[in-house]
């Protein structure tokens, strides 16, 4: 009874689904600019991956300076199997 409980409790984990956070931020005077860079990455289970989606290099990866907003994405497959963050900013 208890191994159908625990497999009946994996198999919902695994379906929950996709779930999205989106969270913009307004940096300094707000001003959207005309470049826009993002940087990206995603974490397997948690634990594996390597991600470096920050502020700086999004800016670094289209040349920004200036930065005037910042939109930050965490998207979410099967629970914790799969997260992608996602860091988009835009400028001068």
């Amino acid at each position: 009874m208890k191994k159908i409980i625990v497999i009946v409790a994996l198999v919902a984990i695994l379906l929950m689904g996709c779930t999205s956070l989106n969270r913009p931020w307004v940096i300094g005077d707000g001003t959207v600019g005309p470049r826009t860079g993002q940087a990206s990455g995603t974490i397997i289970l948690g634990i594996f991956g390597d991600v470096d989606a920050g502020m700086i290099t999004a800016a670094r990866n289209a040349g920004i300076t200036k930065i005037g907003a910042v939109d930050f994405e965490i998207k979410s497959v099967f629970g914790i199997v799969l997260t992608t963050y996602t860091t988009t900013v835009t400028g001068h």
